[in-house]
């Protein structure tokens, strides 16, 4: 788990750093993947919008943030920059594994004058919050990248963080899909391995005890879950 979890910062802090220097790593993709069949789909999900988004107005709908409620965003990424999660009107914590991305949040927090809660680098497995901290949370597209036993104990914090009666959206890759396949092998090549080992009926009986489902929905290689907390 260590391991992985080393592997998964230090590809999101290249990406920052590739960023920085005005490169996208997704449009310089060896021609191993390009010349891949499933790349076809990667392109057309990525023309169509239809990539997994953490900036899905569905989610906003939901989750329906308000002034003086605190929103927890678990594997933050940029949500905050590049996802309209900074014209939210609820309090923002954004956690995330890559120091390289606490940092440009926090640079661009300061320069922006933003009023946030806290901006943490840590595992979304052992956050430092209180118990029942939060009202609303996500986590979209990070727990993909873990084995069952690591996708366990992140739920496990989740539930803890959140308030009674309080929603989440997260998601969890559609394996096994060829949406899924065509994504993958650029997320290897980025350093990230989809190590998801959970099929839906097994995740779906890990939340089962925790949280009341409100819906899913597919998007491009994932499933978005919709839920509340039933503690």
């Amino acid at each position: 788990m260590e391991d992985q979890l080393k592997a998964v910062a230090d590809s999101y802090d290249r990406s920052i750093d590739f960023g920085r220097e005005g490169i996208d790593p997704y449009k310089t993709l060896p021609e191993r993947i390009t010349s891949d069949p499933s790349y076809k789909l990667f392109v057309k999900m990525q023309e169509n919008g239809n990539l997994s988004d953490s900036g899905r107005e569905e989610i906003r709908a939901f989750l329906s943030p308000k002034p003086e409620i605190r929103f927890i965003d678990l594997g933050c990424c940029l949500n905050l920059m590049f996802r309209g999660y900074d014209k939210w009107e609820s309090l923002y914590h954004g956690v995330d594994i890559s120091p390289h991305t606490i940092e440009l949040l926090q640079t661009y927090t300061n320069r922006h004058r933003l009023r946030t809660g806290a901006l943490v680098c840590c595992g979304m497995h052992k956050t430092p919050f209180a118990d029942a901290y939060f009202d609303i949370g996500a986590c979209i597209g990070s727990l993909e990248y873990f084995e069952r036993d690591y996708v366990r104990s992140a739920l496990k914090e989740i539930h803890r963080l959140i308030k009674p009666a309080g929603r989440i959206v997260l998601d969890i890759p559609d394996v096994g899909s060829p949406e899924f396949a065509s994504i993958a092998i650029i997320e290897e090549h980025l350093g990230r391995t989809e190590r998801f080992d959970l099929t839906v009926a097994e995740f779906e009986a890990e939340i089962r005890p925790f949280w009341h489902l409100v819906h899913r929905e597919k998007v491009g290689p994932m499933l978005q879950y919709f839920l509340t907390s039933t503690k």
